[in-house]
């Protein structure tokens, strides 16, 4: 799930790797183009926790920690679902099952990746420290949870949710109020009701591997309706932070163009044809991700 896949051409694997196609196959495995996703949440955390402005250095640490995080996480699903992805012809040429990149230098990847996060950690406030092995189990135990729950979209959910409430203490060196646990919970709908979508161009190969998810246990309908209400609540659940955070006009007119955004990646969208499923996953989502954030600076940087 969150990942589509460029099939390369014989060719590409015949010729030998240069050291910049290493890089770009490394890169490529762990998706760097989706941070769009959640840093931007991750830094909207870090804006709406404090009065002011963090520091250059919580910044800085914080992106550190989130690029570790994101890398160790993205790393160990390709690891977990190496073998499910070979037989599915969708994932068929990843990285992994194709034999590019060895799966003991990917596990080895992750662990440093996770060292780089605890680094960057116990730069933050110490809050940030002692919470990481919860963040790190999560983050690699949700690769698992499409084996046995079709509850498997939320725990990808809460892990990117986490990502704000990460940027939260990360400035602010503490949870307290409404306002962090209504963004986390913005975020973790706003990734599951996505997810959900995605997840329906894989409901044959689901079936045929017996593998959990709202689409191949419930249907395609379901799963879109389901996504509907979860993205209803993500507008909720800003609104509400908005509200509590006395934000001002920039953060509202924001958060209305990503309500209409959301309106119109379902408007793309029907049971019987998921032809624009790469658009509304891909274009709309990362510019949501943007979109928020660029509101919450700009209601920040007016006042």
């Amino acid at each position: 799930m969150l990942q589509s896949q460029t099939r390369p051409t014989p060719s590409d694997k015949a010729q030998p790797a240069s050291a910049f196609d290493n890089v770009r196959e490394w890169c490529d495995m762990i998706k760097v183009e989706h941070t769009v996703f959640a840093l931007p949440f991750a830094l909207s955390g870090m804006l709406l926790s404090i009065p002011g402005m963090p520091s250059i250095q919580t910044v800085v640490w914080t992106i550190v920690a989130f690029a570790g995080a994101r890398s160790a996480a993205m790393t160990l699903n390709r690891v977990i679902d190496a073998q499910l992805d070979a037989r599915n012809p969708r994932t068929s040429m990843r990285s992994i099952p194709a034999g590019r990149i060895d799966k003991g230098k990917a596990m080895l990847f992750a662990i440093v990746s996770f060292a780089i996060m605890l680094g960057a950690a116990s730069q933050l406030p110490p809050i940030c420290l002692w919470l990481s092995p919860i963040a790190i189990f999560w983050l690699s135990f949700y690769s698992f949870t499409k084996r046995f729950t079709w509850l498997c979209h939320f725990f990808l959910g809460i892990s990117l949710g986490g990502a704000a409430l990460g940027g939260w203490i990360a400035s602010s060196g503490a949870i307290t109020g409404p306002s962090p646990w209504l963004l986390a919970l913005a975020v973790s709908t706003w990734v599951a009701g996505f997810d959900l979508l995605y997840s329906c161009q894989d409901i044959e190969v689901d079936v045929k591997e017996r593998l959990h998810s709202i689409p191949s246990r419930f249907g395609i309908k379901a799963a879109l309706d389901t996504s509907v209400v979860l993205h209803l609540v993500t507008v909720v659940a800003l609104a509400a932070v908005g509200s509590f955070l006395s934000l001002g006009l920039p953060y509202w007119i924001g958060i209305s163009i990503v309500s209409l955004m959301l309106a119109y990646e379902h408007g793309l969208l029907s049971p019987n044809d998921l032809s624009k499923l790469d658009a509304a996953f891909f274009n709309v989502n990362g510019i949501i991700s943007i979109l928020a954030f660029v509101s919450i600076l700009a209601d920040k940087l007016l006042r």
